[in-house]
């Protein structure tokens, strides 16, 4: 938050239709939608079973995050998933009636953490297609941020121009903006970068285009900017996990660092994270981290039943139950 090519008839039909209604799926036989997968093109993929599995991985992280002029505790869960996405209508293939379709790893980060009496909850949304040669762009980004002053929504749709941005806020400066970006690098793609194949990040100086949630924290203006991008063995001993790397992206422009620390064995693990730029606000640099606590495989989507919540213990989440 990376594919899997589709190859179950109906042991796997509970990950095509994760996250939706059920009442909502058009009635459709077995037969049709495995008619309807063999005959599409068949798909680049990455031979690792790992995302093969019908599973998605959820990791849950031990959160302080820069915000104002404290660092405030809090919570992150990162979901990487495979899934079929529709490539002209970018979004994901529920119906597989439409042939424009790749695999692409999902990861949805979800992050919250109150600041002093009220609390702020962002998630995001990367869509990442495997097939790197055919498509070597991330294809969409959706984020959204919600506090008590107020909503915010950002999406990025790739296109031959460009990056379509559609930005919302109740923010003046941020508001209703529609405009598109030259293609670049995005930092909210370097976590599904690494988890189809480190090997392959990029390295040096490069253009890359800000965290969405730095944006909006930092509110800053949607464009890319200079970095410094190197991959390291990592020396600290903040994470837990084995043959630990760094990926390091420095901003001179913005006076940030952010460090992703991750597993060098796969399927390279995200272990966390540390993120060091200036507030907003006072215009100190602060660092939020987040480790790792807590991994899960799981197909998320079917369990949503009260007596799943145990579910969430298992993940070092809250239990709801009495």
């Amino acid at each position: 938050m990376h594919i899997i090519r589709l190859f179950i008839p109906l042991s796997l039909l509970a990950l095509f239709i994760s996250c939706q209604p059920q009442e909502s799926q058009p009635v459709t036989s077995r037969v049709d939608v495995e008619a309807i997968r063999t005959s599409m093109p068949q798909q680049s993929v990455n031979d690792d079973q790992y995302w093969r599995q019908g599973k998605a991985e959820l990791n849950r992280y031990e959160l302080l995050q820069n915000r104002y002029r404290d660092l405030h505790p809090g919570e992150a869960v990162l979901v990487f998933v495979l899934e079929d996405f529709l490539t002209d209508k970018q979004v994901k293939n529920d119906n597989y009636r439409n042939p424009n379709s790749t695999p692409i790893l999902k990861t949805n980060g979800l992050f919250r953490f109150p600041t002093g009496i009220y609390d702020y909850s962002l998630m995001l949304s990367v869509f990442t297609p495997f097939d790197v040669n055919q498509f070597p762009q991330t294809l969409k980004v959706t984020h959204t941020a919600q506090d008590w002053c107020g909503q915010g929504y950002l999406q990025l749709n790739r296109q031959k121009e460009g990056y379509k941005v559609s930005s919302f806020s109740y923010f003046e400066s941020e508001g209703d903006v529609m405009t598109t970006v030259p293609v670049s690098m995005l930092e909210d793609e370097l976590y599904n970068r690494i988890r189809l194949n480190p090997d392959q990040l990029p390295q040096g100086e490069i253009d890359l285009l800000p965290s969405s949630n730095v944006i909006r924290m930092m509110h800053l203006p949607f464009k890319a900017f200079k970095a410094r991008v190197e991959k390291k063995s990592y020396v600290g001993e903040e994470f837990e996990g084995d043959n630990q790397q760094v990926l390091i992206v420095n901003y001179p422009d913005l006076n940030r660092q952010l460090e992703i620390v991750y597993s060098g064995n796969a399927p390279y693990e995200i272990l966390g994270w540390k993120d060091t730029y200036p507030s907003a606000f006072d215009r100190r640099p602060r660092t939020t981290i987040a480790k790792r606590t807590h991994k899960l495989l799981s197909p998320y989507w079917s369990k949503n039943a009260l007596a799943d919540q145990d579910l969430r213990a298992k993940l070092g989440l809250v239990n709801f139950l009495p």
